[in-house]
Formats: C-alpha cells, structure tokens, sequence
C-alpha cells in the first residue's frame, strides 16, 4: 500500500471546509492506503500562543478526526510532538534549505507582512514540514491548492539530500481530491474558508450549536440576484453556498437549481442549513464521546508508537549518511 502523510494544525477550531476538503478524503484514504495523520503542534508555535488555549485545541483537533471517522486500528494518529524525529530531522533540513527560497514562500510573506520581529521559526517552517512528511518516506501528500508550494520544497530538499548522500528519500506526490478540495469563506468567496480568519462569520466550525450554524448561514453573503445557479465566474458566493449544500445533502447542482427555481436565496440558506446541521451533528456527538471518555491519550499513544517504529530508523539512516556517530 502507499503511504499517505498528512496534518492539521491547532491554531483555530476546525471548520466545515477542513471537514470537507480534508478530514473527510482522510477517512477515504485509509482503507487502502498506510497513513499517518498528525496534529502539527509543532508548527502552531511559530506564532505566538496561549498555553492554556493550545493544549485544549491540541486535544479537540485530534478528537475530531477520530470523531470524523479516522479509526485508530487502521491509521495511526499522533501528536506531531510525540515524535522526535521530526524535529530532529527538521534540523537536518535547514541545513539543506537556501535562505532564497525560504524567503519566496508564499507563508512566510504573509505571516511577517508589517510586523517589525519575526520568529526565526516562522522562516524555517518549510523545513520543519519537509521533515514531516521525508521522515515517513511518504507516497501521498493530501494538500490543498495552497500548499502546493511546501511540497515542491519538501521535493527539492529530497532531492538536494539524494544527490549528495545517495537516493534514500521517495520524492512525494501531492494528492488533491477533485471534490470538496476548497470551501470558500461564507463573507468573501474568494477567500478559502479558514480557522484563522478574525471573523468568526466568515466559517462554519465544525463543533458550532445548530442555531450558531442557521444564523451563519442566514447572513452569508450572495448577491443583488434571487437565482440559485451555479456559476463561479459571475454568482461565486451563490456557487460557494452550492458547493456546500451539494456535499451535505447528496444533491447533485443541476438537481439543487432545478429545487430553488424561482424560489430566491431565503428557502435555499434555510435547507442549507439543516443539512450541514446533520452532516456535523454525528460528529459532535463522538467528539463529546471521546474527549468524556479520557480514551483520547490511549488512541495518541498508539498512534505515536507506529509513527516512532516508522520514523526512527529512516532518521538513523539519515544521519549515518551524513556523517554522525550513532549510539550503539
């Protein structure tokens, strides 16, 4: 089977579109692919956090992917942090990374836009994140449009190490699913959908009550118009909303535009809304199960001793072709 690497960071309640372009394809991939899904605790800290704040979202971000239906006995789930060898092997990577081409990251630049200090673990990310992914000798990467640039980095370092200490690293492919790949903000659909945005109006988190979700919904953004068609170039809010209530209902567009003819945007919110109600209402009650249960450390755990057995000796191979010392 290949291998399948990917992560969620704890920097902001998960929303419906990681569900949806994310965690979803997640539960796909692991009936036939070895995957290793991570909370990347470790890059949450290259901006400031609350310390109280971030181990709580550490625990809620991990409790929902189980909740989401990422099963423990299939895939192993673990706390980027639990596993050494990222970071070490992160070191490793800076080494291999070029100041220019840590500067041209599309992350970076926006992260340290206007800001007097930046964290030097800001600028390094990318190399922390190769690590991440180098260290399993991942096949598969699933990542959204946005992140294709960390990838194209993790394949030169791979390569760049390849060529001088011999051909060790897989070079990995980036997985993007055709559908579901990018939910846009519920306030500006020209705005991927994000746990980050400062307008907690913009995104449907995925543990929100049912009536936090009717009135998100009920203010989203549409246009002047009254006709629920699908149309991106011209109707992108209108289209985004579609593209939601398609993946919540079943419903295929054509079958969404011909319900709603001459209906307007209020009965179509309306429906919306009681169908991502149900979609995320499954979910909430396993979340409320595990994090009541105390069975989320035993299920981290597990998951750390996969990722360790898997990660462990690829770093010892590393680093004996680099030059180190290894312990007996």
């Amino acid at each position: 089977m290949k291998r399948v690497l990917s992560g969620i960071q704890p920097s902001g309640q998960l929303t419906l579109g990681n569900y949806i372009g994310a965690l979803q394809n997640f539960v796909k991939l692991q009936d036939d692919h070895e995957c290793f899904f991570m909370v990347v605790d470790l890059h949450a800290i290259t901006v400031p956090q609350d310390p109280a704040a971030l181990r709580e979202q550490i625990e809620s971000v991990a409790a929902l992917f189980i909740a989401s239906g990422i099963n423990p006995d299939k895939s192993a789930l673990f706390l980027q942090s639990h596993v050494t060898a990222h970071a070490e092997l992160g070191w490793l990577m800076t080494t291999l990374a070029y100041m220019g081409e840590l500067e041209r990251m599309t992350q970076f630049k926006e992260k340290s836009a206007g800001k007097e200090s930046i964290g030097a673990g800001l600028f390094v990310y990318p190399a922390l994140m190769a690590a991440d992914i180098l260290v399993y000798n991942a096949d598969l990467v699933p990542v959204g449009d946005d992140q294709k640039q960390h990838l194209e980095i993790t394949r030169d370092l791979a390569q760049r190490f390849n060529q001088r200490y011999g051909d060790l690293f897989t070079l990995p492919e980036p997985y993007i699913p055709k559908v579901g790949a990018r939910i846009m903000s519920l306030d500006d659909a020209s705005k991927k959908m994000s746990k980050s945005n400062p307008n907690p109006g913009s995104f449907i988190a995925m543990l929100d009550e049912p009536d936090v979700i009717r009135k998100k919904l009920s203010r989203a953004v549409t246009d002047s118009g009254r006709e629920v068609k699908y149309d991106p170039q011209s109707k992108p809010e209108v289209s985004n909303l579609m593209s939601i209530y398609t993946y919540c209902s079943g419903l295929s567009i054509g079958e969404i535009e011909a319900k709603y003819e001459g209906q307007g945007y209020g009965a179509f919110k309306k429906d919306l809304a009681e169908h991502v109600v149900a979609t995320l209402e499954p979910i909430q009650k396993r979340y409320k199960e595990i994090r009541e249960s105390g069975e989320l450390a035993s299920f981290l755990r597990k998951g750390a001793e996969r990722a360790n057995a898997a990660a462990e000796p690829l770093l010892r191979e590393v680093k004996r072709r680099m030059g180190f010392v290894l312990p007996e």
